[in-house]
């Protein structure tokens, strides 16, 4: 059964967390006058969240956020089989992934909510039993902090991350193209054209993916670049300065939406970070207010081990053993 829980701090920050997919399903914050809109897309209605798999508006992602090329990956001497959910890889665990189950709720305080899964042997087809628990904390800091843990009876992979839609403007028949990003990283994971990195870390100097200094985001979207073509705009895994050197939390991204004044920075212990600009957003989709969700309404920033990592061997590891926890922390801080 569907339910909707809803978390608040002292500064005016409001969430809105429903159990299926553990999904924000809204996310309310105060612009530099002190008035307080919806930052992300989703539904007026908790029941459209069941008939929207591919949207995956704020879900809980796993077991494996992002792409794994040709839905397959080893372990030792074991190959195992995705389901293809996106052409012939697949995507965000499959249709049957962390944002299409119930997750068992406990509100622990009026701005923490406990979630629990476990995800069963072969289930889309990754091996071991998967014992997972997500902390959604609205902290006095103006945070919405999200912390997972997990552990396995077999070796698994696993890549746990958030996914919500994001536009700071609070009207998501605005574009998110005047938004100003930074992303404080030197590399990037160039794809081919199913989105698949092709393992090269290649330098982000000279090229539209350099963001370590604030730009605004539609601004070198019109460049003639073979990766921007690939992705329609920005759909790619950056990787973080100083993650090779260090789990501790750091800053990942900035974005500024100079209007509202709204301020949102993204810190993680994770090693990369994938910013999605909307580019899939066609108007089909009808949300809050009856809006159609066009191109470039709404961005992601998905913090992450790298994409198809299980196929990578120079990438991060993602494997858990049992007797490991894994554990990822995402930090969304709200300025105004």
């Amino acid at each position: 059964m569907m339910q909707l829980i809803t978390l608040r701090n002292t500064h005016g920050l409001i969430a809105v967390i429903t159990n299926y997919g553990g999904r924000v399903v809204s996310l309310f914050a105060p612009d530099r006058n002190g008035r307080s809109e919806d930052l992300v897309l989703g539904y007026d209605k908790p029941e459209d969240y069941l008939h929207s798999n591919e949207k995956y508006y704020g879900a809980l992602i796993g077991r494996y956020g992002n792409r794994i090329g040709k839905a397959r990956f080893r372990i030792g001497n074991q190959m195992y089989f995705l389901e293809r959910n996106n052409d012939e890889n697949s995507l965000h665990g499959g249709s049957g992934g962390f944002h299409n189950v119930y997750w068992t709720t406990r509100q622990i305080n009026d701005g923490t909510l406990d979630l629990k899964y476990v995800s069963n042997d072969m289930e889309e087809g990754f091996p071991g039993t998967l014992a997972v628990r997500v902390v959604y904390c609205l902290t006095d800091d103006n945070d919405l902090k999200i912390e997972y843990f997990a552990s396995t009876d077999k070796p698994t992979v696993v890549n746990l991350t958030h996914h919500s839609f994001f536009n700071l403007t609070g009207d998501p028949s605005q574009t998110i193209n005047n938004h100003i990003l930074q992303i404080p990283a030197s590399f990037y994971t160039p794809v081919d054209e199913g989105l698949i990195p092709t393992g090269e870390i290649a330098s982000v100097e000279g090229t539209p993916f350099d963001f370590r200094t604030p730009t605004v985001i539609g601004e070198r979207l019109g460049q003639d670049h073979a990766q921007l073509k690939f992705g329609r705009g920005y759909d790619h895994n950056w990787v973080l300065d100083g993650a090779e050197n260090s789990s501790s939390l750091r800053m990942a991204a900035k974005v500024t939406e100079p209007v509202s004044g709204r301020v949102m920075t993204v810190y993680t212990n994770e090693p990369g970070i994938q910013f999605y600009g909307g580019n899939f957003l066609d108007g089909r989709d009808t949300g809050k207010g009856g809006i159609a969700y066009r191109h470039r309404t709404a961005f992601c920033l998905e913090t992450q081990h790298f994409p198809d990592s299980p196929n990578k061997d120079h990438f991060p590891p993602v494997l858990l053993k049992p007797g490991e926890e894994y554990y990822s922390i995402c930090l969304y801080h709200f300025d105004s």
